[in-house]
């Protein structure tokens, strides 16, 4: 057994994505868009079946309101995801352009 310091094996390069940094940053918002809509539609519907058939007499409309409730705050979300990209911060710094 030597004493001899080993030397670290290099490593491969990182596998660059092609696509362009903001085309992936918008397919991550899509993403995380779309599997909110259906968590948050799918616990409103759970939730309006739940109260129909323990408070309202197995009526349909409180399951469909609960959908409607969960994908409306999804919906909410999502666009103030994306509106909030294209504006600037406002918290007193000045943001230089080049």
């Amino acid at each position: 057994m030597s004493d001899a310091p080993t030397t670290p094996t290099p490593s491969a390069p990182v596998a660059r994505n092609s696509r362009p940094m903001s085309e992936a940053l918008l397919n991550d918002k899509w993403d995380r868009c779309l599997s909110s809509m259906l968590i948050r539609s799918g616990l409103g519907l759970s939730f309006g079946i739940v109260f129909s058939v323990l408070l309202f007499k197995r009526r349909a409309w409180p399951a469909f309101v609960g959908l409607g409730f969960g994908a409306g705050r999804s919906w909410e979300e999502c666009d103030n995801s994306f509106k909030h990209a294209a504006t600037f911060p406002r918290d007193g710094l000045r943001v230089q352009r080049p």
